[in-house]
């Protein structure tokens, strides 16, 4: 393929005490457009990314880029001269997986480049970039995945989400850093914590699959999203009050984006979302798509 069109879905990691584990496609995306030039690079940015402080890198340390070369050099292709036109609908440094789906669309479009489909090689490619395969796995396969490492080998298998499902998304002005807030993490947590949210990841998955009813249960997390609650207590906020009108919130990945997960698409209009916009957004069931232009 020497002109394709790369589109591929946001991500929302954790859902609660899955850390690092589980990990959810939704229905926001961002288009990379791809055309094969005689040499050299030129990448354009649009929305996300593009001017001002938000601005991205146009040369090869594009993280879009650095993907398609790394693919391609791990499948044995050369990389020719590209042309990238970079579409990103997916905000930046707000725990929707911007950075993931930018390494999968560059994963994918180094497999488009070598003329081959997308296999379970693509994950590990994928999440090597990042050190866990959550968000990766879930904007490469759609629907939920549950991801995990087994001796340096990155795995994720898909699931079906339960058809009433309606994820609602509030994201905030503020941004976040998924290296600051996993520093807030401590090295080791209680055994009674780490014994909760095991029960309750098997529990969401369960729930997310089969049995919504379940949710706020699941969602439960005692690992990680009160060390990380310093770092945006307008998050927090919002989280703690979703939960006590019983909806089922999770802080986003590494937020500050607040992920409710209910089977009506309402929050309540008691819980206070001034400093958030609110959508919702459907899961997205297939992952990332590649079509000729």
């Amino acid at each position: 393929m020497t002109a394709f069109k790369v589109t591929v879905p946001a991500s929302s990691a954790n859902l609660g005490p899955g850390f690092d584990a589980l990990g959810l496609a939704l229905g926001l995306h961002d288009v990379v457009e791809v055309q094969v030039i005689e040499a050299g690079l030129k990448v354009e940015v649009f929305d996300a990314g593009a001017g001002g402080v938000e601005d991205v890198p146009t040369d090869e340390s594009h993280l879009v880029v650095r993907a398609i070369r790394h693919t391609c050099e791990r499948l044995g292709v050369r990389a020719p001269g590209l042309h990238l036109r970079c579409f990103n609908k997916i905000p930046h440094a707000r725990g929707l997986g911007s950075s993931a789906a930018a390494i999968v669309s560059g994963v994918a479009a180094g497999y488009a480049l070598a003329d081959r489909e997308l296999d379970a090689d693509a994950v590990q490619l994928a999440a090597e970039f990042e050190g866990h395969a959550d968000n990766a796995a879930a904007s490469l396969l759609g629907g939920l995945v549950v991801a995990w490492c087994e001796e340096g080998r990155f795995r994720a298998e898909r699931l079906r989400v339960h058809p009433s499902i309606r994820p609602v998304l509030a994201v905030p002005a503020v941004k976040s850093s998924t290296a600051t807030t996993r520093g807030l993490l401590p090295a080791q947590v209680p055994h009674a914590d780490a014994a909760f949210s095991a029960g309750r990841a098997a529990l969401a998955v369960h729930a997310l699959t089969c049995d919504p009813a379940l949710l706020l249960a699941a969602t439960a997390d005692r690992l990680h999203q009160h060390y990380r609650a310093p770092a945006y207590p307008e998050t927090a906020r919002l989280v703690a009050e979703l939960r006590d009108a019983g909806v089922a919130a999770a802080v986003s990945g590494a937020g500050p984006t607040v992920l409710a997960l209910t089977t009506d698409g309402i929050i309540p209009g008691s819980v206070g979302v001034e400093k958030f916009v609110v959508s919702e957004l459907p899961v997205d069931p297939a992952g990332v798509q590649v079509t000729a232009r």
